[in-house]
């Protein structure tokens, strides 16, 4: 679990996407902090999977700056450095269908210069549950083993930051559980911050919430700050259910608010 004096391991600091006239990000500031579960919340089409793709460096902003473990992972030297220290599950991530789940483990094993391959695959394949498609094409395998086979590139290098687009997607009741499982094991040790619109998922894993609506930064705190009383259902629904702009100026004045009492 996170406190206020664990070291902050991810910063978004006013960050916006712009395509044409488009704006896919608006100024989104926000930090994530060592051992915290982040939930990166928000409708479909919010923004999520485009900051994500900015915090790991798969994107550049178009304004406002990134910091991983304290370094900007659209420079070179530093995606270099992070390759191993951040782990990162794009949502219908790019796989080798032609490769088995372990020549794919020992593939990026090998790219990455990892040390006792055999072990790092090893812990992992046991972490994601794989053992039993472990040499069969991905291309046969489903949409949740897939998924899976995802989760363990991620974790491969064993990572002190997990960045996770939509990470149950796919998945059945009983393997959703196992990762949801996983992902509260691995939050005490490391950094995670996981996109979502599942409202279950938000309370099955999450330490904190940020909330993005329209691109917007709506809020930004406990998952029970974010209830206030009510479900998060009627949350959700009165954070998303409104023009972004405006909700996001209503959070604010709430905040300051809160502070001057």
């Amino acid at each position: 679990m996170s406190t206020s004096s664990a070291p902050v391991t991810i910063r978004a600091n006013a960050i916006s996407k712009v395509y044409g006239e488009f704006v896919a990000v608006h100024g989104l500031s926000f930090e994530v902090r060592k051992g915290t579960v982040a939930a990166f919340l928000g409708p479909n089409g919010a923004g999520k999977s485009t900051t994500m793709k900015m915090l790991t460096g798969y994107l550049a902003p178009s304004s406002g700056s990134v910091e991983v473990l304290g370094k900007d992972p659209g420079v070179a030297e530093s995606r270099i450095e992070l390759a191993r220290r951040l782990g990162y599950l794009p949502e219908n991530g790019p796989l080798y269908l032609d490769m088995t789940p372990r020549e794919l483990l020992e593939f990026f094993a090998q790219v990455r210069k990892l040390g006792e391959i055999d072990k790092a695959i090893d812990r992992v394949v046991q972490q994601c549950a794989i053992q039993e498609v472990l040499h069969k094409p991905i291309g046969k395998l489903s949409k949740g083993f897939r998924q899976r086979v995802g989760m363990a590139q991620a974790l491969l290098s064993d990572p002190d930051v997990l960045i996770l687009d939509e990470p149950t997607s796919g998945l059945d009741p009983l393997q959703i559980r196992e990762v949801r499982k996983l992902i509260r094991d691995l939050g005490q040790q490391k950094t995670i911050l996981l996109s979502t619109h599942i409202l279950q998922e938000v309370e099955a894993v999450a330490d904190t919430v940020i909330m993005v609506h329209e691109g917007r930064l709506v809020f930004d705190g406990s998952v029970d700050e974010l209830r206030d009383g009510q479900t998060l259902e009627d949350r959700f629904y009165a954070l998303a259910g409104a023009p972004a702009k405006a909700k996001a100026k209503t959070t604010a004045a709430s905040t300051a608010n809160t502070e001057t009492n």
